[in-house]
């Protein structure tokens, strides 16, 4: 078994549940902890609802190569806030341990604070707050959709074993313009997030363990992809790797909090991160 640094679990834990008898509503910390030590049995267990009968045994071995290259399973879930802006449309903070995400989408003059798990939240068109039933849920859940495809550009290598997906081995391929071997998987999809239809195609490069690229393809049947992109120029955040390269596109401003105010996902005041690196 990987060491898996006992005492600073031990202090984790210890420190979430004082927090908890504080404050019962930080429930969500005291449960994230124990899936924490829980994942202290396995290096890299696949999520509720991983296809593990149809995947093939050699993609998930590699998928647990991706984990282990990009910082390793605990230090990806002990990671609880991360920001980033998406190719200058947007931009996300993500408390992973609550489902919280704060959404600023200066385009579309659109605000949103969202809880993904369970679709609460607050909403600002303009300057005004949306207060209709209606038209609230309809932007949680817009809320909802982007955080699902903009963490995926971003966090992919991390969600190789996610619930509802099936990880076949596809063969190598030679990467003549880096000069290397990378191991092809496909990502087939069964009833979650929004488009279960998609597949994807990630190249792993056989000697750093990280991927290299992706290609997406709209439906399972499709022969060709709809786009393929790059995965380049990964650097260190908090205890993890993220890479901003896309190619054409970039990821910006990525960074990795270990604190920050409640009031980034209640409200939206003029917010200064650089504090809070």
């Amino acid at each position: 078994m990987r060491g898996i640094g006992a005492l600073a679990l031990a202090s984790l834990i210890i420190g979430i549940s004082s927090c908890q008898q504080k404050n019962t509503s930080q429930s969500e910390e005291v449960q994230y902890a124990t899936s924490v030590q829980e994942s202290i049995l396995e290096e890299n267990p696949p999520m509720a609802g991983f296809d593990e009968k149809n995947s093939d045994q050699e993609a998930i071995a590699i998928a647990d190569e991706v984990m282990k290259a990009m910082g390793g399973r605990q230090n990806w879930d002990e990671t609880r806030y991360i920001s980033w802006n998406f190719f200058g449309a947007r931009q996300l903070i993500w408390d992973k341990w609550k489902g919280d995400v704060r959404i600023e989408y200066p385009k579309k003059d659109l605000k949103i604070l969202v809880n993904i798990h369970n679709l609460k939240g607050r909403v600002w068109k303009g300057t005004e707050e949306v207060t209709q039933s209606d038209s609230l849920a309809k932007y949680l859940q817009k809320g909802k959709s982007i955080w699902i495809n903009d963490s995926y550009w971003l966090c992919l290598p991390f969600k190789l074993k996610d619930s509802g997906l099936t990880l076949k081995y596809m063969g190598e391929r030679e990467d003549q313009e880096e000069n290397a071997i990378d191991d092809v998987l496909e990502l087939t999809f069964d009833k979650v997030g929004d488009t279960p239809q998609n597949k994807y195609r990630v190249y792993v490069d056989r000697e750093n363990h990280l991927v290299s690229a992706w290609e997406y393809f709209p439906n399972t049947t499709d022969k060709e992809a709809s786009f393929s992109t790059p995965w380049k120029d990964y650097q260190q955040y908090g205890k993890i790797l993220l890479s901003g390269n896309r190619g054409e596109k970039e990821l910006k401003d990525i960074r990795v909090f270990k604190e920050l105010p409640e009031s980034v996902f209640t409200s939206f005041e003029e917010l200064d991160l650089s504090l809070y690196e």
